[in-house]
């Protein structure tokens, strides 16, 4: 049945006798504005219909609800956040509130002085990304010219003091290079590395078959990332994120829908997971509008799918729906167009083909295009810019 019929009885409550603890953290998408154009964005496609943004006080009243919750981990994310000016008045409040704070960036506009003064507001934490280990992918993915602002700014983090971590997004096009990004990572002191492979959500599910790796690709990266795990031990952790249409059981989304997890849009919409808005008929609450205790308590959008009485079909009867809480439901809605059906990722879901069917027309593209993304050379690939979201989200 599709969400937007679904009868008023069967979700928008919690269920008898349970209570959602608190949202332990807090997603702040401060802009959707942002210097890079990747083709992998996990904003939403029609971000640029979405262009207000809450004001400086607006989101230190956002914090204080938050943290009067229970809130106590802040991500501060975008687009990129260093394109807003309150940045350091953002973050000096989070620190007083007791927020641990982490700042999610692509590095673009983090000058010596700003990080400075970044780090006197109360800054823990910088989450540095890259989009490859060469110079040419790199600033092609991004469709920017950044390969070497990022260095020098790696250089900066840590020589404020902060530990380096470090994000690349990884697919078909930087997969075999997975060897050297571990390497410039270690070169660049980074403790921690996050291999995130793309979730094809937002830009990444339109880029799909131009991205999709195959199980070979990331069967051999794996094996690339023990080896260095064994080799270099604690000197840096990294974290390898599979993506789900290569597993056979779904993740749990967001530890579980309005458990753990609460973001904030730049408008203000408050999202039970980042992807939430492209649901049809799921009514998103506005922090504008609502007090953020009511959004997470009793709004409809964030009881929909807590706890597993929504659930129908394989998971309904399912022994191990409490591990994996149904499992995404934007996937389920964009593989099936039914929001409540098993995420198809699952093998026991009816839907299971059509995940193997996507796999297979990636791998069928990448042989068509022998793999290769090159700078000067067309490519199948759609940059996150305000003119293709614009024309992408037409009514």
């Amino acid at each position: 049945m599709p969400l937007s019929n679904m009868p008023s009885n069967a979700a928008g409550s919690p269920e008898a006798g349970v209570r959602p603890g608190p949202p332990l953290w807090l997603l702040a998408e401060l802009t959707y504005r942002c210097p890079l154009h990747c083709a992998f964005c996990s904003n939403p496609v029609d971000y640029a219909r979405h262009g207000a943004e809450l004001g400086t006080a607006q989101w230190l009243d956002v914090l204080a609800q938050a943290r009067a919750l229970g809130a106590v981990q802040l991500g501060l994310s975008g687009g990129e956040p260093l394109m807003r000016k309150d940045l350091e008045a953002i973050v000096a409040d989070a620190r007083r509130l007791g927020f641990y704070i982490n700042l999610i960036t692509s590095g673009v506009g983090l000058t010596d002085e700003r990080l400075g003064a970044l780090r006197e507001a109360g800054l823990d934490h910088i989450q540095l990304s890259f989009q490859d280990s060469t110079r040419e992918l790199n600033d092609f993915l991004s469709s920017t010219r950044t390969f070497e602002l990022k260095h020098r700014v790696a250089r900066m983090i840590k020589a404020h003091g902060y530990p380096m971590v470090m994000n690349c997004v990884l697919h078909r096009h930087n997969l075999p290079h997975v060897g050297a990004i571990i390497e410039m990572a270690l070169e660049m002191g980074a403790e921690y590395l996050e291999l995130a492979n793309t979730q094809y959500y937002g830009w990444a599910w339109r880029n799909r078959l131009a991205l999709m790796p195959d199980a070979a690709q990331l069967r051999e990266a794996e094996a690339v990332v023990e080896r260095y795990r064994r080799r270099i031990g604690s000197r840096c952790r990294i974290l390898f994120v599979v993506p789900d249409y290569f597993e056979t059981r779904p993740k749990k989304c967001m530890n579980g829908w309005g458990t753990t997890f609460l973001g904030v849009a730049p408008d203000g919409t408050a999202l039970p997971c980042h992807a939430a808005r492209m649901l049809p008929g799921l009514s998103l609450p506005n922090v504008a509008d609502m007090p953020l205790r009511d959004i997470w308590f009793d709004s409809e959008a964030f009881n929909r799918y807590r706890g597993t009485a929504w659930m129908k079909g394989a998971c309904q009867s399912c022994d191990e729906k409490e591990a994996d809480a149904g499992g995404c439901r934007c996937q389920a809605w964009q593989l099936t167009g039914d929001a409540d059906a098993t995420d198809p990722v699952c093998e026991r879901s009816d839907d299971h083909d059509r995940v193997r069917a996507i796999v297979a027309q990636g791998r069928l593209a990448a042989v068509l295009s022998q793999g290769r993304v090159q700078r000067g050379r067309e490519a199948p690939l759609l940059f996150r810019t305000d003119a293709n979201s614009l024309r992408l989200s037409k009514p």
